[in-house]
């Protein structure tokens, strides 16, 4: 594996339909969704309305509820349903062997507010 792919976790890590926090030092978490079919999704952990934690949500096929307000984010773009508008940053991600990889680039550079 190529050293711009970071080892985040095992997809057996997270629960089925459910998420894990990836912590970075510069901040904004990322938040890293399994649904039913174990795909996996990695999103800024920040509800594109007003900023709610989407990794305590409920997860539905391949979106997520964010638990403040219910607003429906799709997973594989980050972007809320309609007639709802906004999306947050996605994150691409790598699997191998059951292990999760996100993109070393990324973790350091998207979504970081200045």
């Amino acid at each position: 594996m190529s050293t711009s792919w970071q080892k985040i976790c095992y997809v057996s890590d997270i629960p089925v339909l459910g998420a894990r926090v990836f912590t970075r030092p510069t901040g904004a978490d990322i938040a890293i969704f399994r649904t039913s079919q174990d795909k996996v999704f990695a999103i800024l952990d920040k509800c594109p309305h007003k900023g709610g934690p989407l990794s305590q949500g409920i997860v539905f096929g391949d979106k997520v509820a964010c638990p403040l307000h219910n607003w429906n984010i799709e997973l594989q773009n980050g972007c809320a349903t309609a007639p709802d508008v906004g999306c947050s940053q996605t994150f691409q991600v790598h699997l191998d062997g059951g292990q999760i990889f996100l993109h070393s680039d990324e973790i350091r550079s998207l979504a970081i507010e200045p």
